[in-house]
């Protein structure tokens, strides 16, 4: 019961500290009884930070893609589908700072690491001008049955996030997963192709026809599932489709 308690006071902090009305005494009291820390260092968060500490922040590993081409972001889908841009805000590695932004996003049940790096990167591409091109972003969508374990589904996190800073709507109910597809992490490409093979579908086409869409997902690697869902989006008639992504693995 206890436990119940505090983690609902835990959740409803999490979102009311980015509210400027929240009294000063409340959020000391609270900091007290839950420590405060970057998701990507582990080290203590200062005052006015919010969930990645600064040091953190201005030392992430920035694509920058939205300010000059990227040829190796750009090839992950040359020839295979016809995209107006691809946009990836940070490069992946394995061990670093960016994995575990990541993976405690997806795992760890802090679905405002999505929504926080979304505004930031929102920020960023609005001021590229890539606002103007687009009507709406539609995340990546997570099996139901996965969702209900999870909570959350972190694409939508990401572009809540991104429609923020951006200005441009978004709907988590245009694209949907049909099928219930086993983790891809040690999958081939060819593997995670056939795993994603009619995945995804539209339900009301007449909603994107003619549209300006932006997929939105937390990472690409391979590029079977994104490649999945834009061949889905395609078919059902938008008029123009960007990626814009969390990460991009080298």
């Amino acid at each position: 019961m206890i436990f119940a308690v505090t983690t609902d006071v835990m959740l409803i902090y999490k979102k009311a500290r980015r509210f400027s009305f929240v009294p000063t005494m409340f959020r000391a009291f609270l900091d007290l009884l839950f420590p405060r820390y970057c998701l990507a260092c582990h080290g203590a968060l200062a005052r006015g930070e919010e969930t990645v500490c600064l040091t953190c922040r201005q030392n992430l590993p920035f694509t920058e893609s939205h300010l000059r081409p990227n040829e190796t972001l750009n090839q992950k889908f040359w020839g295979r589908i016809p995209l107006a841009s691809v946009q990836a805000y940070l490069t992946f590695t394995k061990g670093g700072n960016v994995q575990r932004l990541l993976h405690a996003l997806k795992y760890k049940n802090h679905p405002e690491i999505g929504d926080l790096l979304g505004r930031w990167y929102g920020n960023e591409l609005r001021e590229a001008g890539l606002h103007e091109r687009l009507d709406l972003l539609v995340p990546v969508p997570l099996h139901p049955k996965k969702q209900k374990v999870r909570g959350y589904n972190q694409s939508d996190c990401f572009a809540r996030g991104l429609s923020e800073a951006m200005g441009v709507a978004w709907s988590d109910e245009i694209l949907k997963k049909a099928k219930n597809t086993t983790t891809q992490t040690r999958m081939t490409r060819s593997e995670r192709l056939k795993n994603v093979e009619a995945a995804f579908f539209v339900e009301n086409p007449v909603l994107i026809a003619g549209k300006r869409l932006a997929l939105v997902d937390d990472v690409i690697t391979t590029g079977a599932t994104l490649e999945a869902c834009a061949e889905t989006l395609i078919a059902c008639g938008c008029s123009e489709l960007h990626l814009i992504t969390i990460a991009t693995a080298i």
